[in-house]
């Protein structure tokens, strides 16, 4: 799904479904439904859960969730799937029920094979929507240790086609991305862009597994930083 799928999520919208996603059983047949209360979420991401705006704010963002759908490539046949079937608000316990689609099943059950895995606190850190598509693309290539991707491709991935412009989708996405992936995650990533003359044709991404223990400290000190910082940064 990470590779074949081409979807527009708000960065906030892409951590509710991660989060919903980590909470299915690696061996689970069904989705059934996902409870979480509005205090752990705004726990788990790093929000300030006094504020009182949140309770609405996260209630439009799954509002906005459930009206979404996207486009799967499955061996050919362009499919379009919605992210979920049924929500459930209890306004007294400030829990949320969650459903699934159930024909997302095959893309998110039962898993033997060509499936990417990572920690939800490396995606839950980072602030730009591009950051944690792309970091999902790259860990799904860490195998290979690089890939590469024609940049007008890129862009129709990441519903990034506005900056027409080499150098705005440089500065909007390719460098605030790189920024927040090699400070917050398990991976660093550089990358050199490919010319056809002038024009800029393609980008080929080299992936680093963080295997150093100082790398890997030095990250969760950061993701604590963010996480805090978020705090502050909401409502």
């Amino acid at each position: 799904m990470v590779q074949k799928s081409r979807f527009h999520l708000s960065s906030q919208e892409q951590k509710i479904i991660l989060f919903m996603i980590s909470k299915i059983k690696p061996n689970a047949l069904n989705f059934g439904d996902q409870m979480f209360n509005i205090l752990e979420f705004c726990k788990v991401c790093g929000i300030d859960y006094e504020n009182g705006k949140n309770y609405k704010n996260i209630k439009n963002t799954i509002k906005t969730l459930a009206d979404k759908s996207m486009w799967i490539d499955d061996n050919g046949v362009n499919k379009l799937f919605r992210w979920i079937s049924e929500v459930d608000i209890y306004a007294q316990s400030g829990m949320i029920r969650v459903k699934l689609q159930d024909n997302m099943k095959p893309h998110l059950l039962q898993l033997h094979e060509h499936f990417t895995q990572y920690e939800l606190i490396y995606a839950l850190a980072m602030k730009s929507q591009y950051s944690i598509r792309m970091y999902e693309l790259f860990k799904s290539y860490e195998y290979r240790q690089r890939c590469k991707f024609d940049i007008d491709e890129l862009k129709h991935i990441l519903f990034a086609e506005k900056y027409s412009r080499f150098p705005d989708f440089k500065r909007k996405v390719l460098d605030i991305s790189m920024r927040e992936i090699n400070e917050l995650t398990d991976i660093t990533v550089t990358y050199q862009v490919i010319k056809n003359g002038r024009k800029y044709i393609g980008i080929d991404f080299s992936i680093r597994i963080k295997k150093d223990i100082d790398e890997r400290m030095s990250a969760w000190s950061k993701i604590d930083e963010a996480m805090s910082a978020s705090k502050h940064l909401v409502g």
